[in-house]
Formats: C-alpha cells, sequence, structure tokens
C-alpha cells in the first residue's frame, strides 16, 4: 500500500543519543543543543508589542457573538498598569495573586501583569468555590501560598467561597457584580485606570530565570493539592523546546483555539505560552468535550481555522461525530491545520482513523497527529512524537535539553526526567521536593514506558501505566492500568468515555465504566424522552455493552489483559474530589478510594454489572 502523503511542516530534526549503564538504566538525551530563550517570558510580550503592537494577541467571545480582541500593544499597556496596581497592594512571592476564574482576557492580562513585576499567580478551578466540597482545597490552597488577593470574574457570585476560605479581609477583584459593603473590592476597570511608573521597570528588570512566575496546583493519590513552583526559567526554556519541535511557529505565527482550563499546565503552560513566545493569536473556546457546550466549539472552528490544535481524546471524539456530518467544518478546520496534540488520557483506534481520514477529505494530506509526556513538575513539554505512526500511542523522544532516564521495572521502565523546565520543587514543602526527585536529581514523573522498537530511542517510547496506578492480582501478576485503559476504551468503539480498572488483591479484572451519553442515547430509538438512567439500564444499550466486552475477551492474553465485569456508572466523577480534572483526565486511585463501595458492588455481581459470557468462560 502506497504511503499516505503527510501534510508539510517544518518540524524538528533530533539527533539523539544514549547510553546504557552496568546497571540496566538508560541515558537518552539530544546531541542537538538546546537554543537560547529569554530570562523572562514578558520580554516576549514587550518585544511583539513593538514589532506588531497592532496584531491580535488574544481573542474572547460568549456563544456565537463578535469576537472581543485585544492586540500586543494594548496588552503591554494593560499590563504594566495591572502590574504598578498589584505593587501598590503589596502583593509578592509571599503573598501572591490567586486567580479564581475562567479562561477570559482579564484572566490572561492579571497573570501576565503580575509575573511582568515579579509577582506569582495561581489559577485555581472555579469549580471548587462554585462546589461547598470544594471548600477544603481552597482552604488548603490558601494556606500554602498566603495570596494576597483574589481575581474572580463573577466577584458578587464567589465572595462568600473567598471570605470562607481566603478572609472576608483579603481583596477582591472582579469585572462584573461587585460585591456592595465589602473592603477592599476593586473592579477590574478601576485597576486599568492605574498610570504605571518608574516601579514597573524596575520591577521587570529585576525578573530573572529563577523568579517564580506562578504556583500550579496538582493533586496526587489523595486528591490533596501541591503547590508546584513555576520559575521563568522553566517556561522559557520550555517554549523554546516546543519552537524547537513545531519550527513553522518561527516562519508562521501560530493561530490557536483552546477551551483547555488554565489552571492545568497543558494548557496554562504551553498553550497560552505559544502564542506570546511566537506572535501568534489565541482564541479562547468557551466550549467544552461535553454535550451542552461541544456546540460552541464547533462553532468556532467552522469560523477559525487553528494552525495547531490541541484536545482532549473525548474532545476529539466528539469533534469527529459533528465532521462526519458537516462538510464546511472539517474543511475550515484543516484548511490551515499544520498539526494535532491530543493528551491527557489514551485515543482509540477508530477516533485516530476518523481524524486521519477526513483530514485526506479535505486537504488530500494527513496532518501529524501526535502525542507526548509532560507533567506540571515539566512545565509540561518533555518528550513527543513527530514521525507518522499507524496507531496511536507513541509519546516519542525527549526536548532539546531534556535527559530521560529508563529505570527497570518490572518489564518495563520507569520515567526520570532532568532539564532546565522542570520544576525546583513544591513550595514551602521540602519534603515533597525531596521525595520527588532521585540521588542524582531526575525528577521521578510516574509513568512507566517501553521501548517502540527494543534497544533503540529514536523509534520513542509508548506509555505503559502510571506506576502509581498499576497492581497485583491476587495471583501476583502485575497490571499495567494505563495501557488496559486505552485498549478497553479503544475496544468499546465509543460508547464509553473512559474507565477505572479494578481488581486488586482479586481473583480478576473489572472495571467500572464512564458512558458516552450521545453514544448509547444513538443505541435507543422510538421510545421518546428518557432519562440517562434508563438509557443505562436499557437491554439495548447492555446488549451492545455486552457484545463489545465480548469481543474484548476474545482478544485478551492472559488474566492481566482480561476484564471480567464491568459497570457503566450512573453518577458522575466528582472534580472536587479528586476523581477527574476539569480537562477530563481521570485519576484512577481517587476513584477508586471514594467508590470503594461500588467496586465491592462491582466484584459482588450486584445490580448492574455485566459478566464474561458463559460460553467464553468454558
Amino acid at each position: 500500500m502506497a504511503a499516505k502523503a503527510v501534510r508539510d511542516a517544518k518540524l524538528w530534526s533530533p539527533v539523539i543519543r544514549w547510553e546504557t549503564r552496568p546497571s540496566g538504566e538508560i541515558l537518552v538525551w539530544r546531541e542537538d543543543p538546546l537554543g537560547p530563550y529569554p530570562d523572562k517570558l514578558n520580554e516576549r510580550l514587550v518585544s511583539w508589542a513593538e514589532m506588531v503592537p497592532d496584531r491580535v494577541w488574544m481573542a474572547d467571545r460568549e456563544g456565537t457573538g463578535a469576537w472581543q480582541t485585544i492586540t500586543y500593544g494594548a496588552a503591554l499597556d494593560q499590563v504594566r498598569r495591572i502590574g504598578q496596581f498589584l505593587l501598590d497592594l503589596g502583593l509578592s512571592a509571599d503573598r501572591p495573586l490567586v486567580i479564581l476564574s475562567e479562561n477570559s482576557i482579564p484572566h490572561a492580562l492579571l497573570a501576565f501583569g503580575a509575573q511582568h513585576v515579579g509577582i506569582p499567580s495561581a489559577a485555581i478551578a472555579p469549580a471548587y468555590a462554585l462546589n461547598p466540597s470544594g471548600l477544603a482545597k481552597l482552604q488548603d490552597i490558601a494556606g500554602q501560598i498566603t495570596p494576597g488577593m483574589v481575581f474572580a470574574e463573577n466577584a458578587g457570585a464567589f465572595r462568600e467561597a473567598v471570605d470562607a476560605a481566603f478572609g472576608s479581609d483579603i481583596a477582591l477583584a472582579g469585572v462584573r457584580n461587585m460585591p456592595a459593603g465589602r473592603g477592599d473590592t476593586f473592579s477590574f476597570d478601576d485597576i486599568l485606570k492605574t498610570e504605571p511608573t518608574s516601579l514597573v521597570d524596575r520591577a521587570f528588570d529585576q525578573v530573572g530565570p529563577d523568579t517564580v512566575a506562578k504556583f500550579l496546583f496538582t493533586s496526587g493519590t489523595t486528591g490533596s493539592p501541591k503547590a508546584v513552583i513555576q520559575t521563568q526559567r522553566m517556561l522559557c526554556s520550555n517554549q523554546e523546546m516546543v519552537a524547537d519541535c513545531y519550527q513553522y511557529f518561527r516562519e508562521e505565527p501560530p493561530i490557536l483555539v483552546d477551551w483547555a482550563p488554565w489552571n492545568h499546565t497543558a494548557s496554562g503552560n504551553k498553550c497560552f505560552n505559544i502564542a506570546i513566545y511566537n506572535g501568534g493569536t489565541y482564541y479562547i473556546d468557551r466550549g467544552k468535550p461535553t454535550p451542552g457546550l461541544m456546540g460552541q466549539t464547533i462553532a468556532n472552528l467552522r469560523e477559525i481555522s487553528p494552525t495547531w490544535y490541541f484536545n482532549v481524546p473525548a474532545g476529539f471524539e466528539m469533534l469527529v461525530q459533528a465532521m462526519g456530518e458537516d462538510e464546511g467544518l472539517r474543511a475550515n478546520f484543516f484548511k490551515d491545520l499544520k498539526m494535532l496534540m491530543y493528551a491527557g488520557a489514551g485515543m482509540a483506534q477508530h477516533t485516530w482513523d476518523a481524524l486521519l481520514g477526513f483530514s485526506e477529505q479535505a486537504t488530500g494530506q494527513r496532518v501529524p497527529l501526535c502525542t507526548g509526556i509532560g507533567s506540571t513538575e515539566t512545565a509540561p513539554f518533555a518528550l513527543f512524537c513527530t514521525e507518522p505512526q499507524d496507531r496511536p500511542g507513541n509519546v516519542g523522544i525527549p526536548a532539546q535539553g531534556v535527559t530521560m532516564k529508563l529505570v527497570p521495572f518490572d518489564d518495563r521502565y520507569e520515567l526520570r526526567l532532568k532539564g532546565p523546565n522542570v520544576t525546583p520543587g513544591y513550595w514551602r514543602n521540602e519534603k515533597l521536593t525531596a521525595e520527588a526527585f532521585d540521588e542524582e536529581g531526575f525528577y521521578r514523573i510516574g509513568d512507566a514506558v517501553k521501548f517502540a522498537e527494543p534497544g533503540d530511542p529514536r523509534k520513542g517510547f509508548y506509555f505503559d501505566g502510571r506506576t502509581a496506578e498499576n497492581f497485583k492480582l491476587q495471583t501476583g501478576t502485575w497490571v499495567s492500568v494505563g495501557v488496559l485503559r486505552a485498549q478497553l476504551v479503544n475496544q468499546f468503539g465509543g460508547l464509553v468515555r473512559d474507565a477505572v480498572i479494578t481488581g486488586e488483591n482479586r481473583n480478576e479484572l473489572g472495571a467500572l465504566l464512564v458512558p458516552f451519553m450521545p453514544a448509547l442515547r444513538a443505541l435507543v430509538t422510538g421510545e421518546g424522552e428518557m432519562a440517562d438512567e434508563e438509557i443505562l439500564a436499557h437491554p439495548s444499550v447492555r446488549a451492545a455493552i455486552s457484545e463489545r466486552l465480548a469481543e474484548h475477551q476474545r482478544q485478551a492474553t492472559g488474566s492481566a489483559t482480561r476484564i471480567m465485569r464491568v459497570m457503566l456508572m450512573h453518577e458522575p466523577l466528582r472534580f472536587e474530589k479528586g476523581e477527574v480534572t476539569d480537562k477530563g483526565s481521570i485519576n484512577q486511585r481517587a476513584v477508586l478510594a471514594h467508590r470503594a463501595d461500588l467496586v465491592d458492588v462491582l466484584h459482588g455481581d450486584g445490580p448492574g454489572v455485566i459478566r464474561m459470557k458463559k460460553e467464553l468462560a468454558a
């Protein structure tokens, strides 16, 4: 079969070197060195504001209304005004800015205004403030970083949570619905009236590579938030690594259409900073990969053709469904697109094939579909795959300046990383910081990998699960959870969004399935409007799930890869309990901890359980 034409996009030309130690550990690095990068990210904002002051930096809109835009020149002016205001208020690394808001232009300006004058910011998921059970996490965050001001776009709606978590005496800023009768409350419009002085320039000059730019919070298996330090060196070196990989950015300023939340590293660091670093334009997408909000994403992509596009697999699944019915969406989406990136979970093969197929229909070529590995602690870009692949999963090779250490771990390798993009640690937590690094200073990312081609790092690596998620069956057999989850979701052909693998210290595997309701609802036709619970219990749905489970079992090679029983989850995963991020990534351990009773029902053949067919067990 003739090779499919790949869309032309200038990408990196890496030179890989490696060394195998007597211990069996393997070091992998790039011979081609990392290029120069600025001491602070806002140097790029200043530069673009001088060179292309009228170019749009960021655009936002509600629904399908007119885009509200801000240029590089206007952004720098407002950033300096915000910087002066924050200095006047006495904010610092010990009294940083908390941003409790969805993605927006004011959110972006406040973050850049703070870091312009050396004041860290911390973007926090607003869902914590909107759910009473999230208050404890906000209080935990307040105790860790002791903020000096909170920004909430809809200030009145967040006042109660802000006062309860951070104290009623903390300064509160917002764009609308400003609460009356509260001291130290500032509107965004009034903040922008601040006249910058030479203090702003002096503070900017003092910002250097080791200055803390922001804090990003990440949760472990307990769901307790940890403040990960993000220095200017991390952010700037990481963007130079990205620009080396996506070299067409240097010649063609990128166009992004992005929904992912800025309180996560994937968008809050990588996507958010791509535009500033390369002089591009960032369109804020107010949609999300949910049935209620995906329509706005589709409307935006009918209008704006990105040159680089990121989404999670569930978002691509919904986009694929829309493209199948909308030729205009396909044509505009792929018109200028040079690269697709997925992350956050394993992509199903049928989604992969559909994206490449639609790309060929629209352009006659395959747009590269890629992924990598990184984390909040690596800023996040660390490994990436740009070589054309026939299936998802290859996370690629190290970026320039990054060294991989592969430590033998069962039949795979534990991945550890070192580079200028790696965090110096966790804010005010020496114990966690010490535990995160090995004796040579490599960060323990917690992922396991295996060679794409044994012994040849140049061909990349496949993700082989989180080391903290893997477990043993009662027989002592290890289960690689990440790989099995990806396989299972793929084998269910779009009927489920994700899965939580169960069976630790039991005699067989099970899975709690996260249903994809639009696909399940399509299985039940001609019976009028039905509630989600009725859909999940419908014979047609159970029959389809049973059929896919049987096919999975026929393809399994042993007890560590064969799910024997499944259950569709009726209750959504809980963000405030750390079960899922607002980007859609599942925390397997947190779900198992909070839903132990459901696991018992699953393995006790309780109601709703779908088991292995008898003929397969015979």
